[in-house]
């Protein structure tokens, strides 16, 4: 299955980022732990166990993170990428992924990817935990999307 050429849409590259941050076991895990270091702090600083300084310190310790992980990484990752600002057909084979741009192609085996995720307007195709590659449901009109996320399903195993 081949789909039509697609651009990246910034403010959907951006959500799709925001997902991927979020899908992550040590960034869940640390926004869990701030969370509950913030609701502490706010129920000491109610019981005024702790002085209104330290809770601002909390305070600005969770908005940074949040900040950081919801807003700056995945605009500093969009601005950094040049993927993100190319022309891209690619085609679900059998045996491989082909990924193809005016400049060239590039082909990987389904074996190359551990996994893959869904998000609202993209497939994520993982090559590690870090690295991957994504490929928005726009490329593939109508039914296709479907015919997509069965052939990517079977052909990653997580």
């Amino acid at each position: 299955m081949t789909s039509q050429f697609f651009t990246y849409n910034k403010g959907k590259v951006i959500q799709a980022l925001r997902y991927h941050f979020i899908t992550r076991k040590e960034i869940k895990a640390m926004m869990i732990a701030v969370n509950l270091f913030a609701i502490v702090s706010a129920a000491f600083f109610f019981f005024k166990k702790i002085s209104p300084f330290a809770f601002l310190l909390s305070s600005i310790l969770w908005f940074t993170l949040m900040i950081a992980f919801w807003y700056m990484l995945p605009f500093i990752i969009y601005k950094k990428s040049g993927t993100f600002k190319d022309k891209f057909k690619a085609t679900l084979g059998n045996d491989d992924f082909i990924i193809e741009n005016e400049r060239g192609s590039r082909k990987w085996s389904w074996d190359a990817f551990s996994s893959t995720m869904e998000s609202p307007h993209f497939f994520h195709l993982y090559f590690d935990t870090r690295s991957f590659f994504i490929v928005p449901k726009e490329a593939f009109p109508g039914d296709e999307v479907n015919a997509a996320r069965k052939i990517l399903v079977s052909k990653i195993h997580k």
